[in-house]
């Protein structure tokens, strides 16, 4: 499936709605009228949306603060604008976009602020280019931002195939870096094809393993899983390295306090942060700094300009797992979820 599609519909908009803590089956697709856009606005048609680990934690009600049920998930998005309220330049019309939503972004039509638009070359994919904005921000913003990656470091990236994972290992490797990259062994391929050296985190000794590619430790250690393993990940760590930390993958289907395996991993990376020795440890947020609006804008903006004039020039390889339509919502949460695929499931129209 490419970007072209029929003649949507603009008087209503379908949207999938999360009613509550469900099964994948049971994210409801409903529509309702069209809204205008208002002062400051850009209503953009959905070219594609992307299923991210944050949805998959709202389907369970276990991300960290998400709204409300019932709502609207879907972090990020690619669309054309097609409609712009007062104040907003009227030549963004049929230009199309890249934004970070947190949520709102699973629908047909979707209602954001203007500033909050990045622009995507018209050269690329859109649903190539989804699988780069959520994921491409983390990516680019932990290596470059928080670790500041140099060429020649070695650098280990857990769960290298999915979708920061893929970007992670991509980005390190642009800049210079030997990477190994954990992963199950039915994607050892997909990994080394892109450059890294997987490792089964299932190995028994898988310390041993991933120390014995790296003996004077890692330069950066990027971990999405929390739990006790992020007291390995700290241990393999050189002497001057940066662990990044950026989810809790492990406490995924444990019940109970979402907050508590969050504060958890806050407490032990401020205790490791405080230490002497000159190891850092660091909890990536990709919302932190909002308060300042301009910056975080600017910021995100630039980082996103970055990652797609790689993907324009051929040098980052989009893995899109799969495209499944909207209405079929359900069906392409529950293939995110499997654990069987490269890369981001995306939804288009």
């Amino acid at each position: 499936m490419d970007d072209t599609h029929a003649p949507a519909d603009t008087t209503t908009v379908t949207e999938a709605v999360l009613p509550g803590i469900v099964d994948p089956d049971g994210i409801q697709v409903r529509t309702r009228p069209a809204r205008p856009a208002g002062p400051g606005q850009v209503v953009l048609e959905m070219e594609a949306a992307g299923i991210s680990f944050a949805e998959q934690q709202m389907r369970r009600g276990k991300y960290y603060d998400q709204p409300p049920f019932p709502f609207v998930p879907g972090y990020d998005l690619v669309g054309r604008a097609l409609d712009v309220g007062e104040g907003v330049p009227g030549d963004l019309l049929g230009r199309r976009f890249a934004v970070l939503t947190k949520t709102g972004a699973w629908a047909s039509h979707v209602t954001v602020d203007a500033g909050d638009l990045s622009a995507v070359p018209e050269s690329v994919d859109s649903a190539e280019a989804e699988t780069f904005v959520v994921n491409g921000i983390t990516a680019w913003q932990m290596l470059h931002r928080l670790a500041k990656v140099r060429p020649g470091q070695s650098v280990l990236v857990h769960g290298a195939n999915g979708g920061v994972g893929s970007t992670l290992v991509q980005l390190a490797r642009i800049a210079g870096a030997r990477v190994v990259g954990t992963a199950s062994a039915k994607h050892h391929g997909a990994v080394r094809a892109l450059g890294a050296v997987p490792v089964d985190y299932r190995s028994p000794d898988l310390e041993g393993r991933l120390r014995g590619h790296a003996p004077q430790g890692y330069d950066a250690v990027f971990d999405h899983v929390g739990g006790e393993g992020i007291v390995t990940s700290y241990r393999l760590l050189a002497a001057k390295g940066t662990l990044v930390s950026y989810g809790t993958a492990s406490t995924r289907d444990v019940q109970g306090s979402s907050k508590a395996p969050v504060l958890k991993l806050f407490a032990r990376l401020m205790f490791w942060n405080a230490l002497p020795g000159g190891k850092g440890a660091y909890f990536y947020n990709i919302w932190a700094g909002r308060r300042r609006l301009g910056t975080f804008r600017a910021k995100l903006h630039a980082d996103l300009a970055e990652v797609f004039a790689l993907l324009a020039d051929g040098r980052l390889v989009p893995q899109v797992a799969a495209r499944v339509p909207l209405t079929e919502v359900g069906e392409a949460v529950r293939l995110a979820e499997s654990g069987t695929v490269v890369g981001k499931v995306v939804l288009v129209p």
